[in-house]
């Protein structure tokens, strides 16, 4: 009898990984991870358990490598993670976008569907709120969402296949929308996304911190290790059934105060230089009552000591190039410094 197992995409990543690490020591499920590893590596997995299975697809390319990966393994419960989260950078780059996480979502529904996954549990994001209904008010699950960008719209959209799959097939789901996740296993070498990394790149290579526009845009920061437990939750109790769940930021931080605590984690003041502005949406705060309701979700580590855990992690990451798209779908209005 073959060993109960989930499926993971996204698997190099810092939620795949962190969370493959995750259920391999807290269940007794073994892990199938699937990746690209176009911005994951393999250092993140954990190839040297015996119930960890890493499968090498680009999804959405691949539907009848994935459809054997179902056959084979049978997952109960599938995480997809899997995503390019480049929010500023998506209208630049429509077509990858929607491929990279629409199709790609689709290929994992239809299996989800054919092979009777118990839950599917989605990563969604919480820019699908756009500006939200009262930019200076916390985003509530129950708001109708807005998106602005190609990222968020491709993500709604996907939130809405999922749905629909849940009523025409009772495929049982859960959607998270997780908030700014940082930590250990972070891409740093992305210069397009995550701005935590990005400083910490910045700062490993003597270079000023960068800021957007004037810095007074807020957000709040989500410690991965406080996330983990609750997306292991979310698919297995029942109340998580078919529910949207914001996931994580509890405190608000203008970048200026969250670029503050990470230079005291640096040791002293670092030079900042701020850019022009991008388009953006101003303030994204969520609302995290529902999580801490079914979830049980709790923020026990701080910013300062998540990005203290996380530069003394970086510290002892190779010396890897900074990833650069070669060429833009469109160019016209990018922004200076991604030229």
């Amino acid at each position: 009898m073959k060993q109960k197992s989930v499926l993971i995409t996204g698997v190099a990543g810092l939620i795949g990984s962190r969370f493959a690490d995750y259920v391999l020591s807290n269940t007794n499920y073994s892990v199938v991870g699937i990746d690209d590893l176009f911005g994951g590596y393999e250092e993140n997995m954990p190839l040297e358990s015996d119930r960890f299975t890493f499968c090498k697809m680009t999804l959405g390319e691949d539907s009848q490598g994935l459809d054997y990966i179902f056959k084979e393994h049978r997952p109960e419960y599938v995480f997809h993670f899997a995503a390019y989260a480049a929010e500023g950078l998506s209208p630049f780059i429509r077509n990858y976008n929607y491929k990279n996480n629409v199709l790609s979502t689709v290929s994992i529904i239809n299996c989800c569907i054919t092979y009777d996954v118990k839950r599917l549990i989605y990563t969604s994001s919480m820019s699908v709120y756009g500006k939200g209904q009262n930019p200076t008010e916390r985003f509530d699950e129950n708001q109708i969402p807005a998106p602005e960008d190609p990222y968020a719209i491709s993500k709604y959209a996907c939130e809405m296949d999922i749905k629909s799959a849940g009523c025409t097939h009772n495929l049982d789901w859960c959607i998270l929308r997780p908030h700014n996740c940082y930590g250990i296993h972070q891409n740093i070498w992305d210069r397009y996304r995550n701005v935590l990394g990005i400083w910490m790149y910045q700062r490993l290579n003597n270079k000023p911190l960068t800021i957007y526009g004037d810095g007074e845009q807020s957000r709040a920061f989500s410690y991965i290790d406080d996330a983990l437990p609750c997306i292991w939750k979310a698919a297995i109790l029942p109340e998580a059934s078919k529910q949207i769940i914001n996931l994580g930021g509890k405190k608000r931080y203008t970048i200026n105060e969250a670029c503050s605590v990470i230079q005291e984690v640096f040791g002293g003041n670092v030079l900042v230089q701020h850019l022009e502005a991008r388009y953006e949406v101003k303030h994204a705060i969520p609302t995290f009552s529902k999580s801490v309701r079914l979830l049980g979700y709790e923020e026990t580590v701080d910013l300062k000591e998540g990005l203290t855990r996380m530069w003394e992690w970086a510290q002892k990451q190779p010396k890897r190039g900074r990833f650069k798209w070669p060429s833009y779908e469109i160019d016209k209005g990018i922004y200076s410094y991604w030229k």
